[in-house]
């Protein structure tokens, strides 16, 4: 009986940690997005890896409300991956990518988009949640600025600094967005 019980608890601990497992690898993701755009020859391996990170952050939130273990937690710690796969990540992949061109407007910028990400997530966990969104979320955001990597060799640079200044504005703007 005393196996069954401990059996039982560990099974139990397991499926509340789940979600968190699956958030971690959002974070680990976006963490090795973040040093492969840090070395210019892998941008694509970069981009590639924000976009998994993207299927994960799906899919913590769903494991979260199926199993019943939404927590503030889970909550907090996807912020902050959140921060890192949607906002570091294709912040620096544009930089390496094209927006470094632009010296310190370019640097500025990448950084006015991390800050306006970091906002964003700490706005929405202070917020009742009312099925809407306060501005674009930094995971659509985070999408966007990582697909546009993908027209770098097509579209004058200049585009990528309005993409980037677009998108942190936005975010932090007080327009409603349903939920999904």
């Amino acid at each position: 009986m005393f196996l069954l019980d401990v059996l039982d608890q560990t099974i139990k601990k397991l499926k509340s940690q789940t979600a968190n497992v699956i958030t971690l690898t959002n974070l680990s993701l976006g963490g090795f997005a973040i040093i492969f755009a840090l070395h210019a020859n892998n941008l694509r391996l970069s981009l590639l890896l924000i976009f998994i990170a993207a299927l994960a952050d799906r899919f913590d939130g769903l494991i979260a409300r199926k199993f019943n273990i939404e927590s503030e937690l889970g909550k907090q710690l996807d912020s902050m991956s959140d921060i890192i796969s949607f906002g570091v990540a294709p912040a620096l992949l544009l930089y390496q990518g094209v927006l470094h061109e632009f010296g310190g407007p370019g640097t500025f910028f990448t950084v006015f988009y991390i800050g306006c990400g970091a906002f964003r997530l700490a706005r929405f966990n202070i917020t009742e949640s009312n099925g809407y969104f306060t501005g674009l979320p930094i995971t659509a955001a985070g999408c966007l600025a990582t697909l546009s990597f993908l027209a770098i060799n097509y579209v004058p640079s200049q585009t990528f600094l309005f993409i980037i200044i677009i998108l942190s504005f936005l975010m932090v703007s007080s327009f409603k967005l349903k939920k999904v």
